[in-house]
């Protein structure tokens, strides 16, 4: 479960030669050198992707793999610019704390910027390369868990320290143009969670799930974050034989309660809303643009995890949203909705394993971008086209009827609706037309 507030939102490496080269002039940051002044975070000035430009949009027709070609952030649309429609964020765990690992094999990434340790040094050097990453790939935006930017201490209270030090620095890097889209604490991975935060059946670990939520509210609110989400992935039950769900259905709701009263105390105003996963929707069974839809007819939509999975692997598998049609699904349910500020659309994806290159980091995000993109110029044509609209409209013409009026009302009743049914007869049930509106659809992919 993801969920997000200011808004909260339900939602509740070994690198191998890349095809550029090191150019005289800035600094690296090479694996093999970690005794020199890159691996002192707090003075280490120089790039971490050397060779990679500032990406910019050069059109359909480019064959280069480090520009966009659908994604054109200053372009008007719809009466919004591209890059208000799209609200891009770059997820800090996957991209900077993706290992490549997976429930059969070992990790397969070990970026020139690591040096095998958790430590608040390592955890700077890894916020500097995160925001030089987000000025090349030209967003504003970024997202993170608690845990993935700073290391957990023996105590909470070093924990919060640990934070502290690096969310300073992260501060002094976003500048005034860069802000978090959202915030998240992780509570998830660390064993005193095994049972979850806010479901545990232990008060000791409600505690500190609720301490641990208070201060990444609080960092998040500092960093001028717009959103903050609630991630429950262990927040349940493994079976309800050992379980009253009663009573920690009323425990999470009491967090969340208490959430709520603390995030108006220090000033972060919103209201909850939904974070959709994709990848998530269809291992449920779904389709993302069903939850979407869902979540937008219930005035509920706040965010989009923008990610698949694959379709014959059985997991959360967070790959990168590549599939037009998709993608054009969702930018109609975006569109429909009239955006989804202060919500965004945020990478919840990685690198696929055997990707180890830096500048597939790159390559993953911009085809992500462009997809997305492609979706939004798609959902134009269908407007400006026109017939599928008109399809869905004829479809339901009958209820603009009179009598269609009285029942969408709520005055539609029982026994009027029987003199109808007697007077009018046997019922005349048009075709649907579905092959016609897949069709429609298909001609602007």
């Amino acid at each position: 479960m993801k969920m997000k507030a200011g808004r909260i939102l339900l939602h509740l490496l070994c690198l191998n030669v890349v095809t550029f080269g090191v150019i005289a002039g800035p600094q690296t940051c090479p694996a093999s050198d970690l005794e020199s002044g890159c691996s002192d975070s707090e003075e280490w000035k120089g790039e971490f992707f050397p060779g990679i430009p500032k990406i910019k949009y050069e059109g359909p027709s480019s064959k280069n793999p480090l520009s966009f070609k659908w994604y054109n952030a200053e372009e008007e649309i719809l009466g919004k610019k591209m890059k208000d429609w799209l609200r891009f964020s770059v997820a800090f765990w996957h991209t900077f704390r993706g290992t490549g690992g997976d429930p059969f094999g070992a990790p397969t990434k070990n970026w020139p910027w690591e040096d095998g340790t958790n430590s608040v040094a390592m955890a700077k050097r890894r916020m500097r390369a995160n925001f030089e990453f987000i000025n090349k790939l030209g967003v504003d935006r970024w997202c993170f868990h608690d845990r993935d930017i700073a290391p957990d201490g023996e105590t909470l209270e070093e924990s919060n320290k640990n934070l502290d030090e690096v969310v300073a620095l992260a501060k002094e890097l976003q500048g005034s143009k860069i802000r978090p889209l959202w915030g998240t604490a992780q509570l998830f991975l660390h064993p005193r969670y095994m049972h979850g935060g806010a479901t545990s059946p232990e008060v000791g670990v409600y505690a500190y799930a609720a301490a641990q939520v208070k201060k990444a509210i609080e960092v998040t609110h500092y960093l001028g974050g717009e959103n903050y989400v609630f991630w429950g992935g262990r927040e349940g039950y493994q079976s309800l034989l050992n379980t009253d769900m009663g009573r920690e259905l009323d425990h999470l709701a009491r967090f969340l309660e208490a959430a709520v009263a603390y995030k108006k105390k220090i000033g972060f105003n919103g209201e909850f809303k939904l974070n959709i996963e994709c990848n998530h929707a269809t291992l449920s069974g779904h389709s993302c643009h069903h939850e979407l839809e869902t979540a937008r007819l219930n005035g509920l939509l706040g965010n989009i995890d923008a990610n698949t999975g694959d379709p014959q692997t059985g997991w959360d598998t967070d790959q990168f949203l590549t599939d037009i049609a998709e993608a054009t699904l969702v930018m109609l349910t975006v569109v429909k909705n009239g955006g989804i500020a202060p919500g965004g659309f945020n990478f919840d994806a990685k690198l696929r394993r055997e990707s180890t290159d830096v500048e597939d980091l790159f390559i993953a995000h911009i085809s992500g971008m462009d997809t997305l993109a492609r979706g939004l110029r798609n959902v134009v044509k269908l407007i400006e086209d026109g017939s599928l609209d008109e399809l869905v409209r004829k479809r339901y013409e009958s209820f603009d009827t009179e009598i269609g009026a009285h029942i969408e009302a709520g005055k539609g009743d029982f026994e009027y609706l029987e003199k109808k049914a007697i007077e009018w007869g046997e019922p005349r049930v048009p075709s649907a037309k579905q092959e016609l509106a897949e069709m429609l659809f298909q001609s602007v992919l």
